[in-house]
């Protein structure tokens, strides 16, 4: 009895001690943790961005935004933090928000939307380090340098020390102002944006490195404005010169000093004083940075007559004969001047007209063209209530931009109704003639093979597709047979000579083809805590 009663005691002795050990090492591991979490940077997430046209009659307001709060973000196709990197930093997700390209942004939309994030801003700050994920070309009535105000904005939040990676589209525009805050900034290397993820984890690594290696600010920010403003469709990396211009960005960033290096091309559709090329290179050697930015300006200076359209254009007339013509299929004809991707207001009517009054189209079995897209909610409403298969009326498109065709007054056979589209909400394709008409409640970019079959159509084996586009994205360019880009009225008109600027820097090129070279040295931006 006395045997068991010690056996019990020393089980009991053993048991207690055992525990004991694990809740040391439990709470050892926990302080650990703690400490090791407590040493991981916090950064925040935030930006708001849109290419938004000031030739355009648009107006961009809050519900067109697509806006993702907290860890909705991380799954969002924009912010690349893969699973090493979320592990490397205490990730604070505010709010960020984007718009498909479109006409300016109303200054209560854009105060509403900055108030927001603001707000997230300071109530969970402070931040090691800030993600400003923005485009770079959105305008803002009554507010000149949108961007440049909102990291101003910013940066009365997190203070001076706080380092802010700024990441961009190469068509946005960089300001003095958005140039001194940021303390990382980088751009896309490519047009069409296939590395977009790419540049946004390099904006996140770059700021990652310099917090952990504890090197903070890089010393010098090289900045270079350069009078030089084209459109997309002709500063495509698809092809010479900016192929090779942009090809020299990468290793330029091997240099030692050099820690990132950009070109923005900018964005023409939009009349301000910022608007027109820049380079940027930051490091911390001053003689690196020095002359690889005006390495890179220099080059994009002695290139600048070189660049035209990726792919022939003309008249739409001359487009869509050649289509007619054409033995091949799909023919892709661009109706660029309403790019909704470019900032038009997706609903110009001009060109679908056009195809409308071609008597190649009247019969069934002519020649057939799908049309993307032009939005008509009265139609769409019409088409809900009779559903497929019947005949429907209505009027679609020019609502917003009827400056070169009023609306059209459309009727045909419902073939296919598609709902819950992000942007479009819901789609219909009406069928008159030989024609598939793809009309949608709001306006929708078609970029991906998968917005045709959605709604039953066979793109591939079309004869003409007709897309309100520039140069196209990877999944068109890689089925066109062949494709012309016509030079179509609407808020992008792609001759941009013959726009009316009124407050760009003069001399700017191709407007002053003859204007003498610029000065193409470095300026040295001030530190953001300086």
């Amino acid at each position: 009895m006395v045997i068991l009663l010690k056996i019990n005691l020393f089980r009991t002795l053993f048991f207690s001690f055992k525990f004991l050990i694990l809740f040391l090492v439990t709470l050892s591991c926990a302080e650990f943790n703690s400490k090791t979490n407590s040493k991981k940077p916090k950064i925040g997430i935030i930006g708001l961005g849109i290419e938004s046209s000031t030739f355009s009659p648009a107006k961009t307001i809050e519900s067109d935004f697509i806006v993702k709060k907290g860890d909705q973000m991380f799954d969002w196709y924009k912010i690349s933090i893969d699973s090493i990197n979320k592990d490397r930093a205490n990730w604070v997700p505010l709010l960020v928000g984007y718009a498909l390209p479109g006409g300016i942004v109303t200054e209560e939309t854009y105060n509403s939307l900055v108030n927001k994030s603001l707000d997230l801003l300071k109530k969970n700050a402070p931040y090691d380090g800030i993600l400003f994920d923005i485009h770079g070309a959105m305008s803002v009535e009554n507010i000149d340098d949108p961007e440049g105000d909102y990291i101003e904005r910013v940066r009365s939040v997190v203070g001076k020390n706080t380092i802010i990676s700024t990441t961009m589209d190469l068509h946005g525009n960089v300001s003095w102002r958005l140039a001194k805050n940021s303390d990382l900034i980088t751009c896309y290397r490519m047009a069409p944006h296939e590395d977009a993820k790419e540049s946004d984890k390099r904006a996140i690594d770059n700021l990652l490195e310099r917090l952990e290696s504890g090197k903070g600010k890089p010393k010098y920010k090289a900045w270079i404005p350069i009078p030089i403003l084209l459109p997309g469709e002709k500063t495509s990396t698809r092809v010479e010169p900016a192929k090779s211009l942009y090809a020299k960005v990468n290793p330029v960033t091997k240099t030692q000093g050099v820690l990132d290096a950009a070109i923005w091309v900018g964005y023409p559709w939009a009349d301000e004083p910022r608007n027109h090329a820049v380079v940027m290179v930051t490091g911390d050697n001053k003689d690196s940075v020095k002359l690889k930015a005006e390495y890179l300006a220099e080059s994009f200076w002695d290139v600048r007559d070189k660049f035209e359209f990726i792919a022939p254009t003309a008249s739409f007339d001359k487009s869509l004969s050649l289509a007619l013509k054409s033995n091949v299929k799909p023919f892709i004809i661009s109706d660029m001047g309403d790019n909704p991707t470019a900032g038009g207001a997706g609903d110009v009517t001009w060109t679908l007209n056009e195809i409308l009054k071609n008597n190649k189209f009247k019969d069934k079995d002519g020649p057939s063209l799908i049309y993307a897209s032009i939005p008509g909610p009265q139609l769409i409403s019409k088409a809900i209530e009779k559903g497929v298969g019947s005949k429907v009326k209505g009027f679609i498109g020019a609502e917003v931009d009827d400056r070169y065709s009023p609306p059209i007054l459309l009727e045909g056979i419902v073939k296919s109704i598609k709902k819950g589209d992000v942007h479009a909400k819901t789609e219909v394709v009406i069928q008159k003639g030989s024609l598939s008409i793809i009309v949608t409640q709001k306006r929708k970019p078609y970029h991906y093979i998968k917005d045709f079959t959605d709604l039953g159509l066979d793109v591939s084996n079309s004869n003409i597709l007709v897309v309100k586009i520039g140069y196209l994205v990877p999944e068109l360019y890689n089925i066109r047979a062949d494709w012309i880009m016509a030079l179509t009225p609407g808020g992008v008109d792609q001759d941009i000579e013959r726009l009316d600027y009124k407050r760009i820097n003069r001399p700017m090129f191709p407007m002053d083809k003859n204007m003498k070279k610029p000065d193409l040295s470095a300026r040295f931006v001030p530190l953001s805590d300086q």
